[in-house]
């Protein structure tokens, strides 16, 4: 499994990374997919909605079950990824092609606070 050193984690399976100052992008983890197995459907809240840290902002269907999302930290969703219309993506390239929104970050340093490769490994027993 992949787990990048550049992100941050949380424990219910999302990462983030800053993209500039105060603009994250988020998406699920590896190991998350993997559990999961084949997406076949991503549901995200739209552009413009305000979410605080552990909100929900959308839902990953897979074959089996529906898993929802939890924001990682709070902020403004700025842009959805359209190329998910492809769920499959997720799967394929969960940190590259498969991220799933961009949050204006209302507070940064609530990023720092997340988890890191090493602690979200220890978590999920890798």
């Amino acid at each position: 499994m992949n787990f990048p050193e550049t992100l941050r984690y949380t424990k219910e399976h999302e990462w983030i990374v800053m993209e500039s100052a105060d603009v994250a992008r988020i998406g699920i983890t590896d190991f998350a997919q993997s559990e999961l197995g084949d997406i076949v459907f991503v549901d995200l809240k739209s552009v413009g909605t305000k979410l605080n840290a552990n909100d929900i902002f959308g839902t990953v269907e897979a074959v089996k079950t529906v898993s929802d999302l939890f924001l990682p930290v709070a902020g403004e969703i700025i842009e959805v990824n359209e190329a998910l219309k492809d769920a499959s993506l997720v799967n394929k390239s969960p940190y590259e092609d498969g991220w799933m929104i961009k949050l204006k970050v209302n507070n940064p340093a609530d990023v720092e606070a997340l988890m890191t490769a090493a602690d979200y490994r220890a978590q999920i027993g890798q």
